[in-house]
């Protein structure tokens, strides 16, 4: 039972991750925080809703959806954050709470308020291996979201333009006397990140088959606690306590002998690190 929920949570945890990555991409590079990404996240279910509609394949649907919310995420820097950067911090958060209160009454008036299923029900192949029983939409979801990872990471610690996202990150005002086009490395974070919570919002429509409105309610705050707990800008403290909250969530659906409530479950910890190491785990 125990191996039975860390696959579980595996698979949850990679869905928090992909959602978590793209604020800290954005909090690493600006300094804010882009509430409206959970926003971007619904919209990639619903754009592979369209895709699939038009042409019944996965993959087509997941490109769709990529690049559609990669679009939108950079449509958002360009109109929404960049006219405020010089502002107060606060009111960019503001700014983002907004937009994605306005993106979820959006998808309402256009999609109704109502749950939509995919248009298909995947039957995944399960997998035994002796006692344990590995389903295949588990394995789908895991295997795509190590796949994500894996592009990240190596974008983010392998290419120049990685090298470039890091001095902005570390210092914008540096970077750009060294010839960094700051607002490109900018834009391109807000891209990158996007395209990730696009996908993240195909895998949880086809894992649940279930679409709808309010969707990135609750993945707004676990990736908000996430970020906090892993250090906000950290891209492997986001991993990890993605991950790790995945984990810690199936294990005590599994094995507490009462109810208990799975959502509390980040704020809780993120109320812990606050009080004990308010910098996160990688922080600096």
């Amino acid at each position: 039972m125990f191996l039975q929920q860390v696959i579980n949570g595996l698979a949850t945890g990679g869905i928090y991750t992909l959602v978590a990555l793209g604020l800290t991409l954005v909090y690493g590079v600006l300094k804010i925080l882009h509430i409206a990404h959970a926003g971007i996240y619904a919209l990639g279910a619903y754009l592979a809703l369209i895709a699939y509609s038009i042409y019944p394949n996965i993959y087509f649907a997941f490109a769709f959806a990529m690049v559609g919310t990669a679009i939108g995420g950079y449509l958002v820097q360009k109109y929404l954050y960049w006219p405020i950067l010089d502002k107060p911090r606060i009111v960019p958060l503001i700014a983002s709470i907004g937009l994605f209160l306005a993106l979820e009454e959006l998808y309402r008036l256009i999609w109704g308020p109502y749950v939509i299923p995919f248009p298909q029900k995947f039957h995944w192949k399960s997998y035994n291996l002796g006692h344990i029983r590995l389903p295949g939409s588990d394995l789908f979801i895991f295997a795509l979201s190590l796949f994500f990872l894996f592009i990240l990471y190596w974008i983010v610690n392998r290419t120049k333009v990685g090298l470039a996202m890091r001095a902005v990150s570390d210092d914008k005002e540096v970077a750009e006397a060294s010839g960094i086009d700051s607002k490109w490395i900018i834009a391109l974070s807000f891209v990158i990140g996007s395209a990730l919570a696009g996908a993240a919002g195909l895998m949880v429509g086809v894992y649940y088959n279930s679409i709808y409105p309010t969707m990135g309610d609750v993945p707004a705050y676990k990736s908000l606690a996430i970020i906090v707990v892993g250090g906000m800008g950290s891209i492997e403290g986001t991993v990890i306590a993605g991950f790790g909250l995945g984990l810690l969530e199936a294990l005590l659906i599994g094995y507490l002998p009462f109810a208990f409530p799975r959502d509390a479950l980040a704020f809780i910890a993120m109320i812990i690190f606050l009080l004990i190491k308010p910098e996160g785990l990688f922080s600096r």
